[in-house]
């Protein structure tokens, strides 16, 4: 009977409830939104098998199967053991153990990125490895955090709207001798960019303040005298969020930081978390946390014994809307949490 159902331990277990007693959907992690074709074989097998024969690409880039009767997630567990040992454990080197009990958590949830510069000609990053090595640095773990990666600041993975958004730019390095004055890196900067060049006496000026290092400028270019610095750089944004209750665009976090220092922030996640919860781990995403703690405690903790790379710029403050309040969580706040002080914007009271 359904009452006998323990809902909260199959979507601990990345079974999700259905609105049909007895049902559930199974979600399996894509890392980085990329797998090998062959693993969906064992879509078709589980979907066809124990599932109603359909799958859903879920909206987190999950691989969702759904119709799966309760009495049969411990056989579909067993089966999808070499799935999480290939994907989780070899490709992303996550420290957890496989043993035929499907996902140990649910927190941190799937990693989602576009296509990355693998194929997409504007991306200035892999994102499929960044992400992978995102994994292993936040799962498993009970705590939540959403994060979406971007390989240019389009962000067609929507990092805006996550937890943390990381997003590949790129220093521009100009070569004066290889340009011919055609004027189209300006254009494109002008349409696509944030019209930071201009064409002087047959050459090009660039106002470095307000560049995105989104590359547009390099794709134009027919002789190459625009062309991406080798460094990969990143931007994280922070705090974006869907939902019913004070949906927001994500703020800049971090500019202009390198892979190392992405990293050891999302390695102080957990930390953080930890804290912000008082070591009780619940169902309460990121942005929720970073509004509990106020910004400044916020990133007082998540840049922990981070070493900068002597480009990065960490925002000061952020400050999100005006008239946002707290959001209605259900956990009382800890007094030690309001450490932004009283009345202060970073503390949302």
């Amino acid at each position: 009977m359904n009452h006998d159902i323990d809902v909260k331990a199959t979507r601990i277990n990345c079974f999700r409830q259905s609105k049909i007693a007895g049902e559930f959907m199974l979600q399996l992690r894509v890392p980085g939104s990329i797998i090998d074709a062959k693993h969906l074989q064992a879509v078709q097998h589980i979907a066809q098998t124990w599932g109603d024969g359909t799958f859903h690409v879920g909206m987190r880039h999950t691989l969702n199967i759904p119709g799966i009767k309760y009495p049969s997630i411990p056989e579909v567990n067993e089966y999808i053991n070499e799935y999480i040992k290939e994907v989780e454990v070899v490709e992303c080197d996550a420290e957890m153990e496989t043993c035929g009990k499907g996902y140990p958590t649910i927190g941190a949830r799937n990693i989602m990125a576009c296509i990355g510069n693998t194929h997409c000609i504007k991306a200035n990053i892999n994102t499929h490895e960044l992400a992978k090595k995102i994994e292993k640095e936040v799962f498993p773990s009970h705590y939540h955090i959403k994060t979406a990666v971007s390989g240019c600041p389009n962000d067609c993975g929507k990092g805006h709207f996550n937890d943390f958004g990381v997003i590949g730019i790129a220093k521009m390095n100009y070569d004066r001798d290889r340009c011919i004055g055609c004027g189209a890196c300006v254009e494109a900067c002008s349409h696509h960019a944030t019209r930071v060049l201009s064409l002087v006496n047959g050459k090009i000026e660039k106002d470095t303040c307000c560049c995105v290092g989104c590359g547009e400028c390099v794709i134009a270019c027919p002789t190459s005298a625009w062309t991406r610095d080798p460094q990969k750089f990143y931007r994280i944004m922070l705090g974006g969020r869907t939902g019913k209750q004070y949906p927001r665009m994500g703020k800049m976090f971090a500019n202009w930081v390198t892979e190392d220092v992405v990293l050891s922030i999302f390695r102080n996640w957990p930390k953080f978390s930890a804290w912000a919860l008082d070591y009780k781990p619940v169902y309460l995403h990121g942005g929720h946390l970073i509004d509990r703690a106020g910004y400044i405690k916020f990133k007082e903790l998540i840049l922990e014994g981070v070493e900068l790379n002597p480009e990065a710029q960490i925002a000061e403050r952020i400050y999100w809307h005006e008239d946002e309040k707290r959001a209605n969580i259900n956990v009382k706040p800890i007094a030690k949490h309001n450490s932004a002080g009283p009345g202060s914007q970073d503390g949302h009271h």
